[in-house]
C-alpha cells in the first residue's frame, strides 16, 4: 500500500486546502440559497472566467505588466537606497524612522495627486506600485548591512579589508536571504498597489474590471478577476521562491533535512 511522507503531504497540502474551501464554499452557497449579485458561487465565478476570458487576460495583461514595471523600479530604488541606509550607521538611525512613517501613510491617499501631476493612465498606477512595494525591499537590505557582526568586521579590517571590501563581499551576500524575502512580500503589495491606483484612475487593468463588473452587478466577474489578480501574485511568489533556493542554498540548509 501507497503511503505518503512528509515531503509530499507538504507539496500538495495547499492544493487540498484550496480543493476543501472551493467544496464548501459551493455547498454552502447551494444551501443557504445566497444570491449571487451578493456572494457568487464557485461555479458562477468559474462560468464567467469562461465566458469572458478574453477580456479577463487583455485586463490582466495589463495590470501584470504595469506592476512588473513599478515592481523592478522598486528592486532599483529600494536596493540602492538599503545599500546606502545600511551602510552607515548615522544613515541608518536617522532614515529609518522617516522611512517607517512614510510606509504608514496610505498609498491609496496617493493616487489622486499622482492623477494631478501625470493624468489618468499607466503612470500613477506604476508609482503606486512603486510605492507600496519598495519599503519592505529598503528595509530587508539595510537590516541585513546594518546587522553585521562588529566582531566580524574587526576581524575583516585586521586582515587589510576596508570598509567597501566588508560590504560588497561580505555585507551583500549576507543579505541576499533577506532581500529574497523583501521580493516574495513587496511582489504582493505592487498587486495591490496597481490594482488600487487602477479602480480610481484608469480605464484599464484588472481594479477597472472590478469596478465595471461591480457597477453592473456582475459579482461572478468581478470575484474571477479577483482570483485572477491573487493567482498572477501567488505565481511571481512561487517564482521567486524557486530563485531563492537555487541561489542561496546556504542559507536554507539547516531547514532542508526536515
Amino acid at each position: 500500500m501507497y503511503k505518503f511522507d512528509n515531503k509530499q503531504i507538504e507539496r500538495w497540502s495547499p492544493w487540498i486546502l484550496l480543493l476543501a474551501v472551493v467544496l464548501l464554499w459551493q455547498v454552502l452557497c447551494a444551501a443557504l440559497d445566497v444570491s449571487p449579485f451578493i456572494f457568487p458561487s464557485p461555479a458562477l465565478i468559474l462560468k464567467d472566467f469562461i465566458e469572458y476570458h478574453s477580456v479577463i487576460a487583455t485586463h490582466a495583461w495589463r495590470t501584470f505588466w504595469v506592476t512588473m514595471a513599478g515592481f523592478g523600479l522598486a528592486i532599483v530604488v529600494g536596493v540602492l537606497l538599503g545599500f546606502l541606509i545600511g551602510s552607515s550607521r548615522l544613515a541608518y538611525a536617522a532614515v529609518y524612522p522617516l522611512m517607517t512613517a512614510f510606509n504608514a501613510l496610505p498609498k491609496a491617499a496617493f493616487v489622486p495627486v499622482l492623477v494631478v501631476w501625470f493624468g489618468i493612465g499607466i503612470g500613477p498606477a506604476i508609482l503606486t506600485a512603486f510605492l507600496i512595494s519598495f519599503f519592505p525591499i529598503t528595509v530587508n537590505i539595510a537590516t541585513g548591512l546594518a546587522t553585521l557582526e562588529p566582531e566580524l568586521e574587526d576581524v575583516l579590517r585586521v586582515l587589510g579589508a576596508k570598509r567597501w571590501d566588508v560590504l560588497i563581499k561580505v555585507g551583500l551576500p549576507r543579505s541576499m536571504p533577506y532581500f529574497y524575502a523583501s521580493l516574495k512580500v513587496a511582489i504582493t503589495l505592487a498587486f495591490v498597489g496597481t490594482t488600487v491606483s487602477e479602480m480610481t484612475a484608469s480605464n484599464e487593468g484588472i481594479g477597472y474590471l472590478l469596478i465595471s463588473a461591480g457597477s453592473s452587478m456582475q459579482m461572478g466577474l468581478a470575484f474571477a478577476g479577483l482570483l485572477v489578480v491573487g493567482a498572477m501574485a501567488m505565481a511571481m511568489y512561487e517564482l521567486f521562491s524557486w530563485v531563492e533556493k537555487r541561489t542561496t542554498a546556504w542559507a536554507h540548509r539547516g531547514s532542508q533535512n526536515h
